[in-house]
């Protein structure tokens, strides 16, 4: 539940999805008794209640401009509540080709016209010179409030009410933003920037709002041709951009564009101007002035172009690059594969030299422990007669008290022997248990194996099981 002040109820009913609100009235606010689609995303996307509040007294409850600054921060314009540039938007008003165009007051006519204009013209000259004395001396005592701008965007909203208020709502539609960010707008979307500085002293400014500035064609044209942004200049926004344009008398006109790739003035209109003749002089100051936009619109669309074509250079170069590099990183890849199995092969080759080098030493440490052969003539010898794998036959004696590990061994030191191997016996059939195994930790002896005097044993190839 929300409140706002009375004085900005009317524009729910401008703003799509604000309208249907049920509003209470007490003491000069209006509660809003639903939830606003203001703060969902129907709307401006915000669905926080409490942010919708902080947005709404950040512009100071006013719920279009709300919308409108939410609805420009969306489109990437920057939020009227940031802090304005460190260098801001220069204005060009010293061209020499500005076209200016200023409306004097009647003169008095007739008899009675001249007399009651004589009668008044000291009246007239003592007031002004008075008041200009009074605030050229209320300067030394105290600076003009005017001078430090505090709430631009407050500025401009409070001067759209108070015009409203006087005049009605049929107007121009105000841009509701700060003086240089309209003058952004402008430039970015390459529009002519109408700017209209309000004199409330003035005695020509209530005729000119009232008659001229509200009249229906001035309105279509204003609305459908430009972007117009207007203040008071008793306000420090209004008074900061009179400063700035050095208007002399009011109502006070100013046309802005991108002119030679700079904000220029290209057109100043003073004084009480009529609605038809505002319109003409307006007219001529865009059609003098068209052939600067068009040509910065093409030039823009050169640059544009010129950019997207370096865009794609720099595309099509970075998908060059890419390329060669993974060109260059697949034969990296390639060259440490190679590299990797050469390596491989190397180390393949070296551990088969170690393990053939620790074979052969294995051997030959074997060979050195075999206990000496036995003679022919011990009773207790055994003489076994090898068949290798190669066919090849190998003859030794041993004793029948030797482990069968020794015949193992033996057959193991020889060179033509394989690196695994089993020995059987033919009768019967068997496996010689050689090695300690489970069921045989210590082998057994020739004897006890059941060898004879004489034995054919077989060799066995196990290297390729």
């Amino acid at each position: 539940m929300s409140s706002v002040p009375s004085d900005g109820v009317y524009f729910l009913e401008l703003i799509p999805g604000l309208s249907g609100l049920t509003l209470l009235e007490e003491d000069g606010w209006y509660t809003c008794c639903s939830r606003p689609r203001f703060g969902g995303c129907d709307l401006t996307g915000i669905e926080s209640m409490d942010q919708c509040r902080h947005t709404l007294e950040q512009h100071n409850w006013n719920i279009e401009a709300a919308v409108q600054d939410r609805l420009n921060e969306q489109e990437g314009v920057p939020s009227v509540f940031n802090p304005p540039p460190s260098r801001p938007l220069q204005v060009n008003t010293a061209d020499h080709r500005i076209y200016s165009y200023v409306v004097s007051r009647p003169q008095p006519r007739g008899l009675l016209g001249w007399g009651y204009y004589l009668i008044m013209l000291p009246f007239r000259f003592t007031y002004y010179t008075i008041l200009d004395i009074f605030r050229f001396a209320l300067r030394f005592i105290r600076p003009d409030p005017r001078s430090r701008v505090t709430d631009p965007v407050g500025d401009i909203v409070s001067f759209m009410h108070s015009f409203e208020e006087k005049y009605g709502r049929a107007h121009p539609v105000f841009y509701l933003g700060t003086y240089s960010q309209a003058l952004n707008d402008a430039k970015r979307e390459l529009r002519f920037l109408l700017v209209y500085l309000h004199g409330d002293d003035h005695q020509d400014s209530d005729e000119f709002c009232r008659n001229t500035l509200c009249a229906p064609e001035v309105i279509s044209l204003i609305n459908t041709r430009m972007l117009f942004w207007a203040c008071s200049t008793n306000k420090p926004e209004g008074y900061r951009v009179s400063q700035a344009l050095r208007e002399n008398t009011y109502p006070f006109l100013a046309m802005i564009m991108l002119k030679d790739r700079r904000m220029t003035v290209v057109g100043r209109l003073e004084g009480l101007i009529q609605p038809d003749d505002l319109i003409n002089q307006l007219t001529f100051i865009m059609d003098a002035n068209q052939t600067y936009l068009v040509s910065e619109r093409l030039e823009r669309e050169e640059r544009n172009q010129t950019q997207v074509l370096r865009q794609q250079q720099d595309e099509a170069y970075l998908a060059s690059l890419r390329a060669d590099q993974e060109k260059e990183r697949k034969k990296r890849e390639e060259r440490e594969r190679k590299r990797r199995k050469e390596e491989e092969v190397q180390q393949q080759k070296l551990a088969e030299e170690r393990r053939r080098r620790n074979l052969q030493e294995e051997k030959e440490r074997k060979l050195e422990c075999l206990p000496p052969e036995p003679s022919p003539d011990d009773p207790e010898s055994v003489k076994i007669i090898f068949k290798l794998p190669n066919d090849s036959r190998v003859e030794r004696r041993f004793h029948f008290s030797q482990s069968l590990t020794v015949i193992h061994d033996f057959l193991f030191s020889l060179k033509e022997s394989p690196e695994k191997f089993q020995i059987e016996a033919n009768f019967p059939r068997r496996v010689l248990p050689c090695l300690p195994s489970e069921e045989w930790p210590n082998p057994p002896t020739l004897q006890e194996a059941g060898l004879s005097h004489t034995e054919v044993l077989f060799v066995q190839d196990l290297t390729d099981e």
